[in-house]
């Protein structure tokens, strides 16, 4: 039946092509109309597939010859092919081997003076020109001259045909070589000066189409270098501003507003950024032989921890980017396959045995604890404890106005499911006291002295008082807060220092109960013994004061229409009209000596401090700065964290800021993301958070060119970075505020938590045993953490279960800019730490070996994705170097030794944080799923899988609100063979290896779709990821009854999940997690420039509402003898090409010619 219908319509189109009479052919043409005229395009694209395009032509050219045209043939004829050919991707192919491009302009010349034949002519000139090398060949014999006598200065007649000159020159433009000939010619002048003329006398709006098609060929004639530069040799910068100014009023100008923008942002003269080097400002001599050279410009290889492949490519067309990412998939089965090997002598495992103490150590001495043991247990056991089935949890906060327990901001104190440790700080006191009290600035240095002293031997308790003073002294926000009437003198009287330091103490004393987990006299004493490039002298207050979780969550940041084109006429606004232009550097890390702050309503800028990064900022107006953050450490790109401090602000005035030199291609600052803001004051005031902050946020390409020094060795050059604009208002008049990319954790930060932790833990119910992993290259401890239960007795067998335990290996912060994935760690630590029953169970179950921060050089120095060599370090797990990657190498070693002596863990996860997608999700590894995502035959017989790789994402995603299920993914790629995730299943065949990634922004799914997430939802998930791990015990291994009545008693599994699944999205399972088009195209580039199924549309509303003259009516108000056929001689036409009932040349009912079925198959 199929091959019946087919027949059908070859037969009508075999009939168009050879037969002589009128009546037939236009009555076939009449069918093919009325088909064609219904549904969508994939009709056209059905008849194109039957040889509809070359029946159309060889007709085409059969009409041509006869002498004089029949116009009743031709019209239907070429409105036909022009619908039909804008479809056909060959089209200008097949125009080529019918030779049809001279009738077609032939035809076009011979019907200059009779407008709607010229129309119908131009219509099909405009498809043929849409292939570039049919465009080329048109305009070498002369098509554009003939385009600029039909296109006319503004006027009212014949502007149907206008338009459709304009849409066939645009075509011819896209070619290169076209637009170049045009600029010789001056015809770019030209489309200048019609464009002005359209503009200025089209008041009432009536001719948008004739103006967009104006701009679309300035736009595709500045494709090209040359044009761009005769367009600016020609003020059309100006008179494009101009005119989208007098547009910006009228919403139903957005099409002209949209094109004239796309061309003022490719056009903006191109330059670097104002930098002396695009090189990082800081750099470190690497041991060795090895070199610090820079990897080329365009070899970042991915902009998240392990997908987003930066290159630049076209994103518009989903079938290009699905197959390079199918390209990029391991299929050689024999790679995939778990293979152990070693990358080291055998006899260098045996010194990790140290590390994993908990095998070999005696506990006999439980019997004989200290009393200062008995004392530390007697004190926490007295703190209050949490409660039963208590998890870290922030399923409370659904709403952005609700609030904990009915309680005010201000009245806000700590969740009383977090009081489960505090940090005594009763025995500080003192010291502190006798401290704060030395005014003698001699003594102070010796104290410092000593302090260092201190510091190398790891004692915090011994050196955080001196610490707190010398470092506190030195910080721009003490000296703000503290000292506002003398901040220019360096050393404030000791009168002013003592009664501050009074002030500093109470305020300490009465906020040392708000924050959990957090001491300001544990962090400064910390921070006292980094060792940064810069060598930090001062605190960010956020670090030192602490972080409380604000009382809700906030939704995503709604956009407003047109926002990334008021930015981007803002920038032009500067070339245009730069009498407004300050343009003064107001800090610069490289040469601070070409700073001026505390110019009059001038805010101040800073940012040496641990982790933060900002590198210039220039005063672009009064309330506008230009950003430029700091590339990584011994590199000259990874340009997305900042963390900066901002004081002498006025308030509630919006300023904007610029950082000009992002990377990435896209951010999650388009769909809603915003940044964070922490106020000093606010904190002083009881509300010390990091909040999302910032209004007016987009991220769109600018015209920053990156420089080309290093893109050789073979890399993919990437030409232009981004800008990310936002606006903020300040709470309060010259406050010292923080701006960061995200929730900060710094190194001290963790370091001090730990501190906290093992301070704070019962020792006879935790184990807990924190060892350096190994130095980092600047000299840092990386700390290993082992937590498990302690043996319940000495008895053989409990010692027995103590060390058959299965391992858990976690790995946190491998890539500095993620610091989500540290707040999941906390909440991870926190937990295990705690005195939670299923805690407690969970320490039973396995022992866990972390490494909170593998990457603390780079946490340290306000890296985004490097260590200190300048590589990236979860590229390094293949062969990493135990000089240039240590953290990476003993890591790897430990893992290895583990294997070796058949304790590979059950669980490797190594925490991550992702730039460009929703919700916390994990990678994971499956040769199946990786070789059926590639299309290739996979032999089960050959390829066996254990497919419980999958049962923990499972398990979390019923369990934690903020992971999902759907944005998992177990495929291997093979730029991923040198991640932790991927070497650590292949190597050491580990079955569950992940990497746990966590959004900057929000979820798309479940109960906090919608809402950014905060520290608590990320604390929550690491908790969450802890109870995911004792329900995968529970599932996958053998358990002892005992075991198995204590989980039931504490777990009420069923119920568990089944409440979660309850207040999850229904139809979360049908939902994508795939971003939805950006509202505005983020790019400029020639790539960009296809507007693809508009233009089709575009053109069949041109054919209709030519086809919609009736009797009566003139063409284009403006009808004279000669120049158009009358309308009575077009309804005419029309008429002839409806159905006839009594016709005989051609039965007409389609059935007859098996059409109608044959239509049914191709669906519209």
């Amino acid at each position: 039946m199929a091959e019946q219908e087919a027949s059908g319509l070859q037969v009508l189109l075999s009939t168009l092509q050879s037969s002589c009479d009128k009546d037939v052919i236009l009555n076939i043409l009449s069918v093919l109309t009325d088909l064609l005229s219904l549904g969508t395009g994939r009709r056209i694209h059905y008849v194109v597939s039957k040889g509809g395009s070359e029946a159309l032509l060889q007709a085409l050219a059969t009409a041509a010859q006869t002498e004089p045209p029949d116009h009743g043939t031709l019209l239907p004829l070429l409105r036909l092919l022009a619908r039909v050919g804008q479809r056909d991707r060959k089209f200008g192919l097949k125009v080529q081997k019918a030779e049809a491009t001279d009738i077609i302009l032939s035809l076009t010349r011979r019907h200059l003076g009779h407008h709607l034949h010229l129309t119908h002519c131009l219509w099909v000139l405009r498809v043929c020109a849409s292939n570039v090398t049919t465009g080329t060949m048109l305009g070498i014999n002369g098509a554009m001259e003939l385009l600029f006598k039909v296109i006319t200065p503004y006027s009212k007649r014949h502007v149907r045909t206008v338009r459709a000159a304009i849409g066939a020159l645009a075509a011819l433009l896209k070619s290169k070589s076209n637009s170049r000939r045009a600029v010789n010619r001056g015809y770019l002048g030209e489309l200048l000066r019609l464009y002005q003329d359209w503009h200025r006398n089209d008041v009432s709006n009536n001719y948008i189409y004739i103006r967009r098609g104006l701009l679309l060929c300035l736009k595709y004639i500045t494709n090209i270098q040359l044009g761009r530069e005769t367009f600016l040799g020609s003020r059309g910068m100006e008179i494009l501003f101009t005119s989208v100014q007098d547009c910006l009023s009228c919403k139903n100008l957005d099409p002209i507003i949209t094109t004239a923008t796309h061309i003022l942002r490719k056009c903006y003269p191109k330059e670097h950024l104002p930098v002396m080097t695009v090189r990082s400002s800081y750099s470190f001599p690497l041991p060795g032989n090895a070199s610090a050279e820079p990897p080329c410009e365009g070899s970042e290889g991915d902009s998240e921890s392990e997908g987003e492949e930066e290159d630049e490519k076209d994103w518009d067309n989903e079938d290009v980017e699905s197959k390079e990412e199918d390209c990029d998939l391991e299929t050689d089965v024999n790679k995939l396959r778990s293979r152990p090997v070693l990358d080291r002598p055998e006899q260098e495992l045996e010194k990790y045995e140290a590390l994993c103490a908990e095998l070999f150590q005696n506990f006999q001495e439980l019997e004989f604890e200290s009393e200062e043991k008995k004392s530390l247990e007697d004190r926490t056991e007295s703190l209050p404890s949490a409660p039963s089935h208590f998890i870290p949890s922030a399923t409370s906060v659904k709403h952005p106005n609700c609030r904990w327990r009915n309680q005010s901001v201000t009245e806000m104190g700590p969740d009383p499911g977090e009081q489960d440790f505090k940090v005594p700080l009763q025995s500080w006191r003192k010291k502190e006291e006798c401290i704060w009290d030395k005014n003698d600035e001699n003594r102070d240095i010796a104290e410092k002295a000593r302090d260092k002293e201190f510091c190398e031997e790891g004692d915090p308790a011994r050196s955080h008082v001196f610490a707190l003073c010398s470092l506190l002294k030195d910080s721009a926000w003490y000296k703000k807060v503290f000292y506002p009437h003398c901040e220019a003198s360096i050393d404030p009287s000791p009168e002013g220092r003592l009664e501050s330091s009074d002030l500093v103490r109470n305020l300490l004393e009465k906020h040392r109960m708000d924050i959990p987990f957090h001491s300001p006299c544990f962090y400064a004493a910390r921070a006292q013994c980094v060792k940064s490039i810069p060598g930090y002298r001062e605190l960010a207050f956020p670090d030192f004061w602490g972080h409380q979780p604000p009382p809700y969550s906030k939704p995503v940041l709604e956009r407003r229409h047109g926002l990334q084109r008021d930015k981007v006429l803002d920038d032009v606004r500067r070339l245009i009209q730069p009498g407004d232009v300050i343009g003064r550097t107001v800090f610069d890390l490289d040469d601070p000596s070409l700073s001026s702050p505390a110019a009059p309503g001038c805010l101040t800028f800073f940012s040496k401090f641990e982790s933060g990064n900002l590198r210039k900022a220039i005063q672009v107006r009064e309330f506008e700065y230009d950003l430029i953050m700091n590339a990584d450490v011994n590199s000259s790109q990874h340009h997305q964290w900042f963390y900066f401090e901002v004081r002498d602000m006025k308030p509630a005035v919006p300023y904007r800021f610029n950082i000009i030199n992002c990377e990435k291609l896209n951010s999650q600052f388009n769909y809603g993301m915003q940044l964070v803001m922490y106020s000093v004051r606010e904190a002083l005031q009881g509300r010390p958070r990091w909040t999302r902050a910032g209004q007016e946020i987009c991220y769109y390409k600018n015209h920053y060119r990156c420089r080309s020094a290093a893109a050789g060795g073979g890399g993919v050059r990437r030409r232009f970075y981004y800008t990310l604009t936002f606006s903020i208002k300040f709470p309060h008049k010259d406050d010292v505020c923080y701006l960061a990319y995200h929730y900060p954790y710094t190194y001290s930060t963790m370091m001090s938590h730990l501190d906290i932790l093992e301070q704070n833990r019962n020792p006879r119910k935790v184990y807990w045993r924190q060892q350096t992993l190994c130095q980092t290259l600047g000299g840092n401890p990386c700390p290993l953490l082992t937590i498990t239960a302690m043996p319940e007795s000495k008895n053989r067998d409990d010692l027995e279960q103590f060390c058959s335990r299965p391992y858990v290996f976690l790995t946190a912060r491998v890539h500095p800019g993620e610091s989500n994935a540290s707040w999941v760690m906390k909440g991870t630590l926190e937990f295990l730490a705690s005195s939670d029953p299923i805690a407690e169970l969970l320490r039973r179950c396995f022992i866990f070996k972390i490494v909170p921060m593998l990457n603390p050089d780079g946490v340290i120095n306000g890296n985004l994705r490097c260590s200190l060599s300048g590589d990236d370090l979860n590229r390094q797990w293949l062969t990493p170097s135990s000089q240039l990657h240590p953290t990476i190498y003993h890591a790897k070693g430990l893992l290895y030794y583990l294997s070796s002596i058949g304790r590979a863990p059950l669980v490797f996860c190594d925490y991550h944080g992702h730039s460009q997608k929703k919700n916390v999700f994990l990678y994971g590894c499956s040769i199946k799923e990786t070789l059926w995502q590639a299309g290739c035959m996979v032999d089960t017989a050959v390829v066996t899988e254990d497919v419980g790789y999958r049962t923990l994402p499972k398990i979390l995603d019923k369990v934690a609100p903020a992971f999902v299920m759907n944005s998992c993914s177990f495929l291997v790629e093979k730029s991923r063979a040198s991640t932790a995730r991927v070497v650590v299943w292949k190597e050491m065949g580990v079955l569950r290896s992940y990497t746990m990634e966590s959004t900057y922004c929000s979820c798309s799914h479940g109960l906090y779709r919608g809402l950014q997430l905060g520290t608590q939802e990320l604390e929550e998930m690491g908790s969450k990821f802890c109870l995911g791990l004792l329900i995968l015990h529970l599932k996958s291994l053998p358990c002892s009854k005992e075991l198995m009545a204590q989980a039931a008693l504490l777990l009420d599994l069923e119920e568990e999940i089944t409440d979660r699944a309850q207040r999850r999205c229904s139809n979360s399972s049908l939902e994508s997690d795939d971003e939805p088009p950006c509202a505005e195209e983020i790019d400029y580039d020639t790539a960009c420039s296809s507007d693809g199924e508009e233009e089709f549309l575009e053109l069949d509303q041109e054919i209709q509402e030519c086809l919609s003259c009736v009797e009566g009516e003139t063409e284009d108000e403006g009808v004279t003898t000669g120049q158009t056929c009358s309308s009575r001689a077009l309804r005419g036409l029309y008429i002839s090409s409806q159905p006839a009932p009594n016709s005989t040349a051609l039965p007409l009912g389609s059935s007859a010619l098996g059409l109608c079925r044959g239509f049914e198959s191709s669906p519209v």
